[in-house]
């Protein structure tokens, strides 16, 4: 296989959007397209991801219709679904794409407008991942399955509702440095769990979950340009390798799981990454990971290997998860401040990676400027894991 660079990057403002979901996609994938100096080099492919556009945005098609709305063709159209994962998978089929030579230049971009319906519809349409008839059909919900999650891990491991608050209270002051996330506010732990209004201003979402403990509802798109490697260095100044992608799944349903506390899947997945890239954890400078819930960051980066199993929380306690710590996670605000557009997620992630290797990242740049990062892009309830490696230059 051809080695593949990451040559060009965009992104939209996160949070309510103002525009039709097309629109929010054309102008990430624009800003990708200037990003990466293209000039009269034709795109070969073109790969969108997306969950619910169909059933919220009332649109299907949209690989064809970004292609079209662009003046795009004749490249190859194809809009991938993969639920939350929806944005790596896109991204892997790019990749795969580009290293066979079957494609030179493919634009990735994913896409959500999720607040084009109101909370409870939009919370319905992402249950739609839990098994239709072990877990749905109960009325199981994806923040219901986390709560389960968080207190078995709690009781097993030693996590309490401060560390919760503290990977919020991390990545809301990480997102406040960011332009383009949707949450820009500081939360303190008096606020949000210890003071006399922490149960107004931080309510019970499904214990021993509350409000800050989940990430928001977000409209965004984001995008990104793949070329092989000898190509990379005539287009970009600062390419972006990327140097492993793995993937792993699980039983949908989760208490199918002979222990519910493991995420096999994110553990899979990471490790085939690492392998794929010739690298370990310990080589990581940062790192993206899926906290839809505070709880999910903690654990994943456990399975990806960072630290020891049930050490996460300990990990955070001393500091190093902060953005001048050992291994900075989610410098961007994660999904927790910078949102979680579903469909979309997994490609934004990687493109604030691209940006952190570039050193390009401005207020909320890792000062240690890494060489070296890593994403889990979760889907489903970690039945369907995606992780990646990116490394600096080509």
């Amino acid at each position: 296989m051809r080695d593949v660079a990451i040559v060009g990057v965009g992104s939209t403002q996160f949070g309510r959007a103002q525009w039709s979901l097309l629109k929010m996609m054309c102008e990430a994938s624009h800003e990708a397209i200037q990003d990466a100096s293209l000039g009269d080099r034709k795109i070969d492919a073109v790969f969108v991801a997306n969950m619910g556009s169909a059933r919220n945005n009332r649109m299907a098609g949209l690989a064809s219709a970004l292609v079209d709305r662009m003046n795009l063709y004749p490249a190859a159209a194809e809009t991938i679904e993969n639920g939350p994962a929806s944005g790596a998978s896109a991204f892997k089929m790019g990749f795969l794409g580009v290293a066979s030579g079957f494609y030179d230049v493919v634009l990735v971009c994913g896409g959500e407008r999720m607040r084009e319906v109101n909370n409870l519809e939009a919370t319905e349409f992402v249950s739609f991942l839990s098994h239709r008839y072990a877990e749905y059909v109960y009325g199981v919900t994806l923040p219901g399955l986390a709560a389960l999650f968080a207190r078995m891990y709690m009781e097993r491991y030693g996590v309490t509702n401060e560390h919760l608050a503290m990977v919020a209270i991390k990545n809301h002051a990480n997102g406040l440095l960011n332009r383009k996330a949707h949450i820009r506010d500081s939360i303190t732990m008096e606020g949000i769990l210890t003071g006399p209004d922490a149960i107004n201003n931080n309510p019970w979402v499904s214990e021993p979950l509350r409000f800050y403990d989940c990430c928001p509802v977000s409209d965004g798109s984001s995008a990104l340009i793949l070329a092989p490697a000898n190509l990379a260095k005539e287009l970009c100044r600062k390419p972006v390798r990327v140097a492993g992608i793995g993937q792993g799944t699980d039983t949908h349903a989760v208490h199918e799981r002979p222990d519910p506390t493991e995420l096999t899947a994110v553990r899979i997945a990471s490790q085939k990454a690492f392998h794929m890239a010739g690298l370990t954890p310990q080589d990581i400078g940062v790192a993206e990971l899926h906290d839809a819930f505070t709880i999910l960051e903690i654990a994943e980066s456990e399975e990806a290997g960072f630290f020891p199993k049930g050490e996460g929380h300990k990990a955070l306690e001393r500091g190093e998860t902060q953005i001048n710590g050992r291994l900075p996670i989610n410098p961007s605000g994660g999904l927790k401040a910078r949102g979680h557009p579903v469909g979309n997620t997994g490609v934004s992630q990687l493109v604030e990676l691209s940006l952190q290797l570039r050193g390009d990242a401005g207020k909320y740049q890792v000062p240690s400027r890494p060489k070296h990062g890593f994403t889990v892009n979760f889907g489903g309830f970690g039945n369907n894991v995606i992780a990646t490696v990116l490394s600096e230059g080509v």
